[in-house]
């Protein structure tokens, strides 16, 4: 018994990239958000501490 499978169309296929990629982008503006606010709400203090 063989499965069929739906075979998605070029246009589908661009689409799907298209989603993929600005997620891709979103999340990193996400990250890249919330290391900038983490490190203004430490302060400068975090640059000067010493180990």
């Amino acid at each position: 018994m063989e499965l069929e499978t739906v075979k998605p169309t070029e246009t589908q296929l661009r689409a799907r990239r298209n989603r993929s990629v600005a997620i891709a982008l979103a999340l990193g503006a996400f990250v890249l958000v919330v290391y900038v606010v983490s490190i203004v709400r430490l302060g400068p203090a975090v640059i000067e501490r010493s180990f």
